[in-house]
């Protein structure tokens, strides 16, 4: 190798930090099971998995993420970023708050452990079933590319740590046309009232019972870092309120 040119796993790294050097993380403080010791960009992936399992998505976050990477839990799978960042950026209309109730990271392999507890309170927004409460125990690996800047490739949602082969329900089982049509006319709060109204499904459920490519319809995702703030703004304040009227 030529003198002064960095080794390809060199290049990754430095790719790798600078890229995370620009994030702010509100779940930093992570609980490493018995053994389990994770290094500084591990560290930083977790955070950004809990972030987003936390109601907080943004674009940073999310460029951590390959742009084929998969999400994937028992109801849906979600590949390609306008797929699996429409899912997250539902996830954080639908409910507020969002809280996760216990974390642990039980394996710093790859894929990376984390044993999840998380509640899902429906957001204020959302007739009739606003309030409304779901808690779901999970077990999340997380899988890197190590060969392209530590980025995450497949983030898998084990709910009871089961994950069925081909989880992809398809939303026309459950929504009538009709009201599919209403929903992708009216936007994302009327548009999940309509899903959740027609479907048979409990709330949460309903949710993630919505076929990957149809979420993108009628979620919104931001184009650029400037709406992406807006749009945190507003939610972290919706979130405020909600806390505040609970107490």
């Amino acid at each position: 190798m030529a003198s002064g040119v960095p080794s390809a796993t060199a290049q990754a790294q430095e790719k790798a930090n600078t890229t995370y050097d620009s994030f702010t993380m509100k779940n930093t403080n992570l609980n490493e099971g018995p053994g389990v010791k994770l290094n500084d960009q591990q560290k930083i992936i977790v955070s950004s998995v809990l972030d987003l399992f936390g109601g907080d998505p943004t674009l940073k976050h999310l460029s951590l993420w390959k742009k084929d990477a998969l999400f994937a839990d028992p109801l849906s799978s979600a590949q390609g970023f306008d797929r699996y960042a429409a899912q997250w950026y539902g996830l954080a209309s639908l409910f507020s708050p969002i809280q996760i109730q216990s974390h642990r990271v039980v394996s710093g392999g790859n894929p990376i452990e984390v044993e999840l507890t998380n509640k899902y309170v429906v957001a204020g927004s959302v007739p009739l079933i606003k309030g409304k409460e779901q808690t779901i125990k999970s077990r999340v690996l997380i899988h890197v590319d190590e060969a392209d800047g530590l980025k995450i490739a497949k983030v898998e949602d084990r709910w009871d740590d089961k994950l069925p082969d081909g989880a992809v329900s398809e939303v026309g089982d459950v929504l009538p046309l009709a009201a599919l049509r209403w929903a992708a006319r009216t936007g994302v709060t009327w548009g999940w009232w309509a899903f959740m109204n027609a479907s048979w499904w409990r709330p949460f459920l309903a949710f993630r019972k919505l076929n990957a490519v149809t979420v993108p319809t009628f979620v919104k995702v931001p184009k650029n870092d400037e709406e992406d703030m807006k749009m945190k703004a507003a939610r972290e304040s919706s979130s405020c309120t909600c806390l505040t009227s609970r107490e």
